[in-house]
């Protein structure tokens, strides 16, 4: 086995969830992940705490969606502020490529309930850093709190529209459509 290969993180995920499809997530090891990776132990620790967190790539998301607030326009308001970012998030980590991959991950988490709680886990971490993020940019408590959670409704519906594999669209497109759509679904409550 060659001391440093590249791409360790990708190759451990891509691992784990063939493994996970195959044999379930119960019945799966680090060690059985390492040795479809072509890495060793000490590598997957490197790069994930435990077997449930290679599913969810550690704390890319939430530096993504730091760095799109960072780069929204200064004027913008709180729900244009997390369109920009969905956008921002869309064009970097929901490429097409990902598309077919991204589905079978989702199915793999359906499957099994701690899966299940650490994805409710992340979304509430996520909607956490963006009403951080909003009140970091002067907006208040209740509104950012309200924009975030909207945020996050229109981001898990555009990507379960965006993972079907009969749709072709971008995600970003997707996300922007389907915010629009929970604010207006949201004034008729």
């Amino acid at each position: 086995m060659a001391r440093w290969q590249p791409h360790a993180p990708e190759r451990l995920l891509v691992a784990a969830l063939e493994l996970f499809e195959e044999r379930g997530y119960e019945n799966t090891t680090v060690i059985e992940i390492t040795e479809r990776a072509g890495l060793t132990k000490s590598t997957f620790f490197r790069h994930f705490p435990d077997k449930r967190e290679v599913l969810f790539g550690g704390g890319t998301m939430s530096e993504l969606l730091a760095e799109a607030f960072d780069t929204a326009p200064a004027g913008a308001g709180p729900l244009e502020a997390v369109a920009h970012v969905l956008d921002a998030i869309g064009r970097k980590a929901f490429t097409p490529d990902r598309r077919e991959f991204s589905a079978r991950r989702s199915a793999v988490i359906a499957a099994n309930p701690e899966l299940r709680e650490r994805e409710a886990l992340k979304e509430l971490g996520l909607i956490a850093s963006m009403t951080d993020a909003l009140k970091r940019r002067g907006v208040p408590d209740l509104t950012a709190r309200v924009a975030a959670e909207l945020g996050a409704l229109a981001w898990k519906i555009a990507y379960e529209r965006w993972r079907d594999a009969t749709n072709r669209d971008d995600f970003a497109v997707l996300a922007r459509q389907t915010l629009t759509e929970v604010q207006a679904a949201g004034a008729l409550c």
